[in-house]
């Protein structure tokens, strides 16, 4: 095994390990969203308030050593509140950049379904391009750069849903769930012993290793058979009837590296179906569009996954 990818193992687990002491119950999410930035790309939290979202991911970019910015989309959130504008400057008599809050290693949207589509369009280039044009000038984000948005799942007065376009620059839709009974009184009792609001959470990963883990997981070997395979799981997707748009190239492209990501995660240099298998869902299913008559079941994108991994054969790897 390359020592680069049990690098990755070991980097996880100190991560994951860290991020609980202040997220209690969560190991598996937590992975997830790891594997999904080691991978490169932006996580979409779906769930209701109250479960911690803003938590994780405060805690995970403590955990990373990397800077961490928080923006609440409002209605009245403006394009210019997020990247920031030229302001005229008296003292050099000049236009001089005032960077807006984008310009941060992981930017949290909280509610970002709450901000017009036009305010949600400013995230649509720095997501995809990893840079923001102003004023005819492109300026690149900083390396990393990692988007995590909130939306309440049970809220739609005064929101504006997602464009599929916006939808689809999510490598992943993850849930956070409800603590178990056991789970959240262990809450409880950390913050009655802990007696303060703040919990300390450490930086455990140095930039260069954090680099070096991202370079590992392109190095994660995925066979021909299971290239086929993740092909196949999205174009099923578009057969079914109840879809009447189905899963796009982008996220085939990304289940195969958060699959990649997810592997080294496990300590392996190789990926397995049960990799993909496993991330089939939160990689594709929110990049589907039912048909009007299954708009009202919320569970009808999550059937369409589970159909497609049914139908179609799980390849056999052989020497593995």
């Amino acid at each position: 095994m390359p020592p680069d990818v049990s690098r990755v193992q070991t980097l996880a687990q100190d991560v994951v390990g860290e991020v609980e002491r202040a997220v209690v119950g969560k190991t598996d999410l937590l992975n997830q969203l790891l594997a999904c930035f080691l991978a490169g790309g932006h996580v979409l939290l779906e769930d209701f308030p109250g479960l911690g979202k803003t938590l994780i991911a405060k805690s995970l970019a403590k955990a990373l050593g990397l800077e961490f910015r928080r923006i609440q989309f409002t209605p009245d959130l403006l394009p210019a509140d997020i990247t920031g504008t030229y302001v005229f400057s008296r003292s050099s008599d000049s236009f001089e950049l005032r960077r807006g809050p984008i310009f941060t290693n992981i930017l949290l949207g909280d509610e970002i379904n709450r901000a017009s589509p036009r305010t949600q369009s400013a995230l649509l280039e720095s997501m995809q391009e990893y840079q923001v044009t102003l004023e005819g000038e492109s300026i690149r984000l900083p390396d990393p750069f990692v988007v995590i948005a909130t939306q309440n799942p049970i809220e739609y007065e005064g929101t504006f849903p997602l464009p599929e376009a916006q939808l689809d620059r999510f490598m992943m839709r993850l849930q956070v769930g409800y603590p178990s009974f056991e789970q959240e009184q262990e809450i409880l009792t950390r913050r009655r012993e802990r007696q303060s609001e703040e919990l300390m959470i450490s930086q455990v990963v140095r930039p260069e290793q954090l680099a070096a883990a991202r370079t590992a997981v392109e190095t994660i070997h995925v066979d021909g058979d299971l290239e086929r395979y993740i092909v196949q799981l999205a174009s099923a997707t578009r057969r079914d009837p109840r879809v009447a748009v189905g899963a796009s190239p982008r996220g085939a492209l990304a289940l195969m590296k958060a699959s990649r990501a997810w592997a080294a995660i496990q300590g392996r240099n190789y990926v397995l179906p049960d990799d993909v298998k496993r991330l089939a869902k939160p990689a594709l299913v929110h990049r589907l569009l039912l048909q009007p008559e299954f708009w009202l079941k919320k569970s009808a994108p999550e059937e369409v996954i589970e159909a497609s991994l049914a139908a179609v054969p799980v390849p056999v790897l052989e020497g593995i």
